[in-house]
């Protein structure tokens, strides 16, 4: 069963869901917005200590806490790893008041009817296994949506909740991602057809599984309100998606009963180049607008 401290704290708390998930494909785009170029590295081992490095800086930041950041996303090799002397997951936990979750998912399959479900996973119940025994909460699983296609937003859905319901059965609670691309032209349409899809598997959920949710900012503010409100779904958190942080606090800050789940737009500012003041002051700054636009709404 889940940590009831940490599903209060997921309900009620005034804050935001960090995403230091960033995964083999995404973390050079990361590490170089970070100010460390691909020349800093030779090889994927020393790609990964330095992304583990700026992860270890964010989170022992002092601007870093359960009072603003209720949860935090790590990519498996974070949760192998260790920040202040403790696994990452402990650490966030019983030293920021930071609920752990893991991502779980491969990366995407390739794009059929305008969507791109998840690629296999054969070794999802170990991996499920380990994150309990580090004391990780719930998962995130990340699918795309590039249409408003119907039958590509049903396989992508059908999927997430699929894998869902293994990550309920190991007693961890999913955050189910399937995101819309921000530059589609029909992406109101999308999101509406999706928001349906997602209604009526959350109706067929038993009483006593709950679900996260993790949403592109929608084109017509609370457009997920019906699934805000759904008795199955613990909290729905809204993914940056490629807008800069003005523009998605913005959105965000429209939505009712939606808090945020950045990456890009969290660590937005950030620079290895900065003294830890001048870091923890623009980690500060960012954290407390991201936790303003989250309780806006």
């Amino acid at each position: 069963m889940p940590n009831q401290d940490q599903t209060d704290l997921i309900r009620n708390g005034q804050g935001f869901i960090a995403a230091l998930d960033q995964s083999g494909g995404s973390t050079p785009k990361a590490l170089r917005l970070y100010g460390v170029g691909e020349d800093a590295y030779g090889n994927d081992a020393e790609m990964f200590d330095l992304v583990h490095a700026m992860r270890a800086r964010i989170v022992q930041s002092p601007a870093f806490n359960g009072d603003r950041v209720v949860g935090a996303i790590l990519f498996e090799m974070t949760m192998d790893r260790e920040i202040g002397g403790k696994p990452s997951a402990q650490f966030l936990w019983e030293d920021c008041g930071v609920v752990p979750f893991l991502k779980v998912d491969k990366g995407l399959a390739a794009e059929e009817n305008g969507c791109q479900v998840m690629k296999p996973m054969p070794d999802l119940d170990a991996l499920l296994d380990r994150a309990v025994a580090n004391g990780v909460y719930g998962t995130k699983m990340r699918s795309v949506i590039s249409a408003a296609n119907p039958a590509g937003i049903k396989a992508v859905v059908e999927q997430q909740f699929e894998v869902g319901k293994q990550i309920l059965a190991k007693g961890l609670v999913p955050i189910i991602e399937p995101e819309v691309t921000i530059t589609i032209a029909d992406k109101a349409e999308a999101e509406e057809m999706l928001r349906d899809v997602i209604l009526a598997h959350l109706d067929a959920l038993a009483d006593d599984q709950m679900v996260m949710l993790k949403l592109t900012l929608p084109e017509v503010d609370n457009l997920y309100k019906l699934l805000v409100d759904h008795p199955r779904v613990l909290k729905v958190v809204a993914l940056s998606g490629g807008y800069s942080r003005e523009e998605a606090n913005d959105r965000l800050s429209r939505q009712t009963g939606m808090i945020a789940s950045f990456s890009r737009a969290l660590t937005e500012g950030l620079s290895a180049e900065q003294t830890d003041e001048q870091f923890n002051a623009v980690l500060d700054a960012s954290i407390q607008s991201i936790r303003d636009a989250s309780v806006a709404g």
